[in-house]
């Protein structure tokens, strides 16, 4: 069976031709996933209100796709005791989009399933991302949705440079993929609304727990195009990542 007949591929050609493959974009919901408990960042810490240079991370991550031409609406998903932090937010930080919070789930299955739920009726497409990931720019959230308009679906990712190990559940060594075919995941992860509602429903059905919300789409074999990401989209998880991540401002700062 070629790769142009497979199940997936007909399936892909399906979302395509829902999701247009020329731009202008289609409208677009940000879900933005800051409903974390941020256990490694040690005890009193909500790391998506860690401050980095003055502002926020949930903010320097909504900033970002406030600036990105390919996004309608933002929809932040927060945990319940914060979601009174975010009055005044949009005023605070110059957010001019239609911007909403909700609370989510006890896990980032569920409040990426929360999130989609509450999305525009106008949505065609639903860009989720971590808001641990404040680094990331409008450049790279244009380039995912663009992949996915032309695609179907579209992830960012990056090659893996170290050798990657599979293990056994002791530890061991089990088996070493190909260097050339591994990737890190990042996010922003885009997806037509009606596919991933569809996705979503079935892990929920099923007792599926993923990671990413790309493994939903690998379940119902749905194909994920890779779209090149960046080494500076790191995601703020344990407090050396504050030290990267204001190297990397600092960096920024400098290039201009």
């Amino acid at each position: 069976m070629s790769e142009r007949t497979d199940k997936p591929h007909k399936i892909a050609n399906v979302l395509r031709a829902i999701g247009g493959k020329e731009y202008p974009r289609k409208f677009t919901s940000a879900i933005i996933l800051a409903a974390g408990s941020s256990t490694r960042m040690g005890e009193g810490s909500t790391k998506q209100f860690l401050e980095l240079e003055g502002i926020p991370i949930v903010a320097r991550t909504v900033k970002a796709f406030d600036a990105a031409e390919s996004v309608n609406e933002i929809i932040v998903v927060a945990k319940q005791d914060e979601i009174s932090m975010y009055d005044n937010f949009c005023q605070k930080y110059g957010i001019t989009k239609p911007f909403s919070v909700v609370a989510g789930g006890n896990t980032r299955q569920e409040s990426a399933r929360i999130g989609q739920d509450a999305v525009s009726k106008k949505a065609k497409f639903v860009c989720i991302h971590d808001a641990a990931r404040c680094l990331i720019t409008d450049e790279l959230i244009v380039k995912v949705c663009r992949g996915a308009y032309l695609h179907g679906a579209a992830a960012l990712a990056i090659k893996a440079v170290d050798t990657v190990k599979i293990v056994d559940k002791n530890v061991y060594i089990d088996s070493t993929p190909e260097r050339k075919f591994t990737y890190q995941a990042q996010t922003p992860q885009v997806f037509p609304v009606n596919a991933y509602r569809a996705a979503a429903y079935v892990a929920k059905e099923e007792g599926l727990e993923v990671t990413d919300d790309c493994m939903l789409f690998e379940h119902i074999k749905i194909p994920v195009k890779l779209i090149e990401g960046s080494r500076e989209n790191i995601k703020i998880t344990e407090p050396i990542d504050m030290v990267f991540a204001k190297a990397i401002l600092e960096s920024r700062k400098e290039e201009k």
